[in-house]
């Protein structure tokens, strides 16, 4: 049995959803193996997309390894930050001029530095409830060099309690510890798996820690430092299960 984790973004969306991917997926399964998907986005988001894109899997790891479901929905693992850094991170974005912030706990709250800013169903800070807890906080830049300089401010700011993961021209910052390998770690404890049984593919910066930790694939279309990390370099999921079903 082999455990494919997929990046989404720019990974198995690159090119569109269509009937080659879904056929892929279709036969990694079918021979015994298993399929999900490792992104910065939330693993609730991830079962809708597939759900849209009409294919199916056998675990969701969401919000850059911060939360692992199986295929029933059940969390196996999920890491939560500390709600007291939430304010404070989100103040020092928009000091730093990012449009925009959006907190994942169990639900999704998207802020603005101003009302005169916000759109429908967003919020300033001043009307946030209150943060026990979350998974994730993310600001979206206009280029990936904004990006990379918000990550650095960020760890200059706070330390070893955070761990910003650029991707693309956003920045995802999760826990300290928390990333797209120890996710996948974690579902292999689960399962009772072995990481040589894990194949990772992926495209941006946030994908590092598990294309350097487990085999792996970089995206024809990715990042030139991820090409250089990888095993191998693929032009799209599809093509990457022909080859390894060989």
């Amino acid at each position: 049995m082999k455990i494919l984790a997929s990046d989404y973004d720019g990974t198995l969306s690159f090119g569109g959803f269509d009937a080659d991917k879904r056929e892929a997926i279709a036969r990694w399964r079918a021979a015994g193996n298993l399929f999900g998907l490792v992104s910065g986005r939330s693993a609730d988001g991830l079962w809708d997309l597939a759900a849209r894109d009409g294919f199916d899997f056998d675990y969701m790891i969401g919000n850059n390894g911060a939360v692992v479901l199986d295929r029933q929905k059940r969390i196996l693992f999920d890491a939560r930050c500390d709600g007291r850094l939430a304010l404070p991170l989100v103040r020092a974005l928009f000091e730093w001029d990012c449009p925009i912030a959006v907190l994942h706990n169990q639900n999704t709250f998207t802020l603005r530095p101003t009302e005169e800013a916000c759109g429908e169903s967003e919020l300033t800070i001043d009307r946030l409830p209150p943060v026990p807890w979350f998974y994730q906080i993310t600001t979206f830049l206009s280029s990936e060099r904004e990006a990379q300089e918000i990550a650095s401010r960020i760890r200059g700011r706070f330390g070893s309690r955070l761990n910003p993961l650029p991707n693309g021209t956003c920045v995802d910052c999760v826990g300290a510890g928390v990333n797209k390998a120890q996710g996948i770690y974690r579902l292999i404890e689960a399962l009772g798996a072995d990481e040589k049984d894990v194949i990772t593919v992926g495209d941006q910066m946030n994908d590092a820690d598990m294309i350097s930790a487990f085999r792996s694939y970089a995206m024809a279309n990715g990042a030139e430092a991820i090409r250089n990390m990888a095993d191998a370099v693929t032009p799209g999921v599809p093509e990457l299960i022909r080859r390894e079903l060989k």
